[in-house]
């Protein structure tokens, strides 16, 4: 029975999120709820101990990324540099490979640090005037989205600087370098087999001559889709950002050692830094810092005019974001601690293989979640020690368990209800109905990565 507690639970908050619902106000009534039907008199303490504590954890670990990357992606926006990125990639690839080319532009603006929803936002236009000009239909622009920015480029490539690669960094002591080998051989499993599916439905639709179709929502005007900003100047913040976050991850623990301690004040005890775990938090950090600062010296005028309207809705926007993440992970440590997640997690430590193991936890939760980021915390956060300590009596480095973590968070969590989905969806126009069949082939893709590169590593121990 407990377990069926903690699956209705879990059902009525995907319910919600699919309905469009506040995930900040639901999460924890549906967290709470299970507690009301498992052990009554348990409702307060368990909000107060439980929810509330876990939330504020996750903010206070991650809060300055969402912000940081938020108005990085807002001031990428405002500057122009999007919409040069953009256009310059296009006119590149031009239509005959308008596929490869949103996905190129998709995965250069994820991995230099540009929030997806701000890269849905600039790449919308740009994918509507190719994909209309080379005669694709319109309901495949999702999808390729979405292949360019939830697959590779956000947890497979290391150094990535989102949120999904820095999560697991907190738990394993590692680093966004995690598996420099192993990641890029599944990221390069998800592109190729991702671009090859994108192929074959845009051949299917030739072959009954389908085209872009006609009567679409949203339709962009022709005429914002070219940028005046040279794309050159427009792809130096990218690089900074990618450059000086690889720099910071290998200084930091150089400069600061293993541990550190704070003393501003004199008087007052020294407070004690395990460095070890903020690597990864404190490189992205200041690579955004760095990268926030190259916008606005390349592109004083234009930032400077639209700062404070363009700072306030990235700060709003990041709130919002990090909240949503935050009740998630609330949520789900109020499900970890009931009976009905003790027996699931007695169940899944009957998977022996301890990468295995953690690929389908981590992928199962984020899909129930429907949140990648939601979803890996609070499989970490339950069984991280666990993990780990399988992986010691294996002789599998953590590294290896970084990787699989990031990379199974960003599988299965673009279920219907995942946040990220909805708005592609509202953005370019499109229902469920017409593209959400190519998103998940997309999402069956990444999946089935993680466990090519599991393979690929026992076959060849490579990290």
């Amino acid at each position: 029975m407990s377990v069926i507690i903690s699956l209705l639970a879990l059902g009525f908050l995907i319910l919600v999120a699919y309905r469009g619902y506040s995930v900040i106000l639901f999460a924890p009534v549906a967290a709470l709820g299970a507690v009301l039907l498992t052990i009554p008199g348990s409702v307060l303490p368990a909000y107060s101990a439980l929810f509330m504590d876990s939330m504020a954890t996750f903010l206070r670990n991650y809060f300055p990324v969402f912000m940081l990357g938020a108005l990085f992606g807002k001031l990428i926006e405002v500057s122009g540099f999007a919409k040069a990125i953009a256009a310059g990639i296009s006119h590149l690839t031009g239509r005959g490979r308008a596929m490869l080319g949103i996905v190129t532009i998709c995965a250069l603006m994820v991995y230099g640090g540009v929030s997806v929803i701000v890269i849905a936002f600039a790449v919308y236009p740009f994918a509507a005037e190719l994909f209309r000009a080379a005669n694709i239909p319109k309901r495949l622009i999702p999808a390729t989205i979405a292949l360019g920015s939830y697959t590779f480029a956000m947890d497979a490539v290391p150094g990535s600087p989102q949120i999904q690669n820095i999560i697991p960094t907190t738990f394993f002591g590692t680093t966004t370098m995690a598996a420099p080998l192993l990641g890029p051989i599944g990221g390069a499993f998800i592109l190729v087999f991702g671009m090859a599916y994108l192929e074959w439905r845009r051949r299917g639709a030739a072959t009954t001559s389908e085209g872009y179709g006609t009567g679409h929502l949203n339709e962009p005007e022709a005429e914002n889709v070219f940028a005046r900003v040279s794309p050159w100047l427009a792809f130096l913040p990218l690089v900074v950002v990618a450059a000086t976050n690889i720099v910071f991850t290998i200084y930091i623990p150089k400069w600061y050692g293993d541990t550190t301690t704070l003393a501003l004040n004199p008087a007052a005890k020294p407070l004690a830094i395990d460095v070890s775990k903020q690597i990864g938090i404190w490189a992205v950090e200041g690579a955004l810092v760095l990268g926030i600062a190259t916008v606005v010296v390349s592109a004083w005028t234009r930032v400077t005019a639209s700062f404070v309207k363009g700072s306030q809705t990235a700060v709003s926007g990041s709130l919002l974001a990090a909240m949503n993440t935050a009740s998630e992970y609330g949520f789900g440590a109020i499900i970890a601690a009931l009976p009905g997640f003790v027996a699931v997690q007695s169940a899944l430590k009957n998977i022996s293989n301890p990468l295995v193991n953690e690929a389908i936890t981590v992928t199962t939760l984020a899909g129930m979640t429907g949140s990648a980021s939601g979803g890996m915390s609070l499989a970490l956060a339950a069984m991280a020690d666990q993990f780990k300590a399988s992986a010691l009596a294996a002789n599998i480095p953590f590294e290896v368990l970084h990787r699989v973590a990031a990379m199974a968070s960003g599988g299965m969590d673009t279920l219907p209800h995942n946040g990220a989905i909805i708005t592609l969806l509202a953005i370019t126009g499109l229902t469920h109905r017409q593209s959400y069949p190519d998103i998940f082939a997309i999402t069956c893709i990444k999946t089935t990565a993680v466990f090519f590169m599991i393979a690929i590593y026992y076959v060849t121990r490579i990290v």
